[in-house]
């Protein structure tokens, strides 16, 4: 059996990410520092001190949470002298996430991933007006009868399943509670994002991503990525490229990623990066699957020792 490593996606930003790790390594230091350049933006301090209001935004909050994410898997590496490879079988990540599986795997330059988060960020909260559209989490509901809310829904706008992350929680684009409601959802939490992701009203952020993303080299990852759209694992560049694309509107079947690598003899997920979502979601997917999130510079020091 082996682990896999994933990367968290937008809603685990917070004030302060990446702090600790900054004080205690330089190779995190580094990370942020060619983040910042790259984007001629002061995000890491953003990211240390706020405001709140302007770290949720999309366009800062996922290049965010891509730095920290590749910090500690840079950490791993440089300061624990471990490689990614012989400590996975596959990256994956939720979303956003996937592009900090491909610098983490060596499939993508920091830099270029840093700039295309910011365009990504952008492009999406300029396809839906600032307070137009919402997500919403869906507790005690699964995938069908949250697909069957959101038809319901849809008749007064666009309204889709946006992540499947499994254990009873479906995140849907648009107002869907009180539909979800009489088909088992328990509990309906809006969602602190800018804008309804992984829906057709994304399509003007799918063209903008697919421009960018042909003016850059993607390099072969050193473990295979299993896509948000297809649940199963990628490695050529171009293939990647175009699930990059397509993710911008299609759902993140995380629930089935999850399932995925678990028939590749994945028994454990380390995720990386800020908060615990995806490994807390693990236990919930499949019972005989565990999950370590990664977070501070303890976290890295104990997982070295064992790893």
């Amino acid at each position: 059996m082996s682990r896999a490593f994933v990367f968290p996606g937008q809603g685990s930003q917070a004030v302060g990410m990446g702090a600790d790790l900054a004080s205690a390594f330089e190779t995190a230091r580094d990370v942020f520092h060619e983040v910042d350049e790259a984007l001629k933006q002061n995000l890491s301090k953003l990211m240390r001190e706020g405001p709140e209001s302007e770290l949720v935004l999309t366009e800062n909050a996922q290049p965010a949470l891509m730095a920290v994410s590749v910090a500690v898997v840079r950490v791993i590496e440089k300061d624990g002298g471990k490689a990614l490879a012989s400590l996975a079988s596959h990256v994956a990540g939720h979303s956003l996430g996937e592009y900090s599986a491909l610098v983490a795997a060596g499939s993508l330059q920091l830099s270029d991933a840093a700039r295309l988060l910011k365009l990504r960020g952008q492009s999406m909260q300029k396809a839906v007006p600032v307070g137009e559209g919402a997500m919403a989490a869906l507790l005690g509901i699964e995938l069908e009868p949250a697909q069957e809310a959101c038809k319901e829904a849809a008749l007064r706008e666009i309204v889709t399943v946006a992540n499947d992350n499994g254990g009873g929680q479906v995140v849907v684009s648009g107002r869907t509670i009180e539909a979800a409601k009489p088909r088992g959802a328990k509990r309906g939490m809006l969602l602190p994002v800018s804008a309804p992701f992984h829906c057709l009203l994304m399509q003007p952020a799918a063209d903008a991503m697919q421009e960018a993303l042909e003016k850059v080299t993607l390099a072969t990852p050193c473990v295979p990525l299993v896509a948000n759209v297809l649940a199963a694992e990628i490695t050529n560049p171009a293939d990647i490229k175009r699930r990059l694309v397509e993710q911008v509107t299609a759902m993140v079947r995380w629930r089935e990623s999850v399932q995925y690598m678990k028939t590749q003899g994945v028994d454990s997920l380390v995720e990386c990066g800020t908060g615990k979502v995806l490994s807390g979601l693990v236990k919930r997917i499949d019972r005989e699957m565990s999950g370590l999130a990664l977070n501070t510079p303890a976290d890295i020091e104990a997982f070295l020792k064992t790893a």
